[in-house]
């Protein structure tokens, strides 16, 4: 949401156009109904990208019955493509409805739209007070120095991942069965390509192995930075016991009033701000961890390769061998900054 926030601004400026304060589109995943404002300051926002771009709360009386005209972004490469193909919509209709666009080619933008967009995501997008209170507490609550470790093995992930996994429990297949859908599991050599792309979610149990690959302590702390439903963890906290989540650290009360879109505002909050970071699967949210933390100077940032794993594991490799291998494919595409990863 944060991405395509700051992709709104961007495409705002190239139109010069006005941005209608953002709506979030989350109950199909989420199930819940929270708003803009129930997550960043709004005013906040405003004022911050005011001088780059004009933004309103709500639409002008005379088009607010009117529905917007749907302009699809997804092969949106640069200016020229918004300009040429996007901006007659707009004058034509005078209100206009963008679809977020995950290939943006944000370097093809012209300077000022560069820094609009840059203004939006470094600047102007902070939680509310409550909300960052809330998180400030949080993080205040986990013991020190910790990493913070986003783990998808939700089964909704794995099942739009498609992957086929052996060894998981009953009740983990049959929760990525009921999230499957019309979404059916590459099988066979398919499966093997898939995987060996990195297009597989890491279980906990991989996770935990290549965390001990890494030198990583298995008494170091670990915030997990995950959605509900996460399986298999056993697999992570039977290695690392000093595991801490949301519904242990907060109170009652606190844990019940956050949401998906508040609950992930909290991990983002506590991963941009933890000693070290690690992600198993270089989604949405790990991109825009990794752009704040390196835009705050923490470098403690690292991503692990699900291709890597995969290649090793389909030479056969199990047990200490495995780890092993691992080790030397760190330091052999690591720099020492990544290698020497101390808490």
């Amino acid at each position: 949401m944060r991405r395509d926030f700051c992709d709104g601004v961007g495409i705002a400026r190239l139109l010069n156009a006005t941005l209608v304060l953002p709506k979030f589109e989350a109950a199909a995943y989420w199930n819940e109904s929270s708003g803009f404002a129930d997550v960043f300051d709004v005013d906040y926002f405003i004022q911050q990208v005011n001088g780059f771009v004009k933004v309103v709360k709500e639409l002008p009386p005379e088009i607010v019955s009117k529905e917007p005209f749907q302009v699809d972004c997804r092969k949106r490469k640069g200016q020229l493509d918004y300009i040429e193909s996007i901006l007659p919509s707009l004058l034509e209709h005078h209100y206009i409805s963008i679809t977020p666009a995950m290939s943006q080619r944000r370097d093809r933008y012209p300077k000022y739209a560069k820094a609009a967009l840059c203004q939006a995501c470094y600047g102007a997008l902070r939680l509310t007070r409550s909300l960052e209170k809330k998180a400030s507490e949080l993080l205040e609550a986990i013991p020190k120095p910790f990493l913070s470790l986003h783990l998808r093995f939700e089964p909704d992930m794995v099942a739009y991942s498609q992957c086929e996994y052996s060894g998981l429990s009953p009740a983990s297949m049959e929760a990525i069965e009921a999230a499957r859908g019309d979404r059916k599991q590459w099988t066979g050599e398919l499966a093997r390509i898939w995987r060996k792309r990195g297009k597989c979610p890491l279980t906990p149990n991989e996770t935990a192995l290549i965390l001990e690959a890494l030198s990583i302590p298995t008494n170091t702390n670990i915030y997990l930075a995950a959605g509900d439903g996460l399986m298999e963890i056993e697999g992570l906290t039977s290695v690392y016991t000093n595991v801490f989540k949301k519904s242990a650290l907060l109170n009652g009360e606190d844990f019940t009033s956050v949401h998906g879109n508040t609950k992930a505002a909290l991990d983002y909050y506590v991963s941009i701000n933890s000693d070290s970071y690690m992600a198993t699967y270089f989604g949405n949210m790990d991109k825009m961890v990794a752009a704040m933390r390196a835009y705050k100077g923490l470098h403690k940032t690292l991503f692990l390769s699900r291709r890597a794993f995969a290649e090793l594991t389909f030479q056969g490799l199990k047990g200490k061998e495995l780890m092993q291998a691992l080790r030397t494919t760190r330091e052999e595409a690591l720099p020492d900054c990544f290698c020497e990863f101390k808490l």
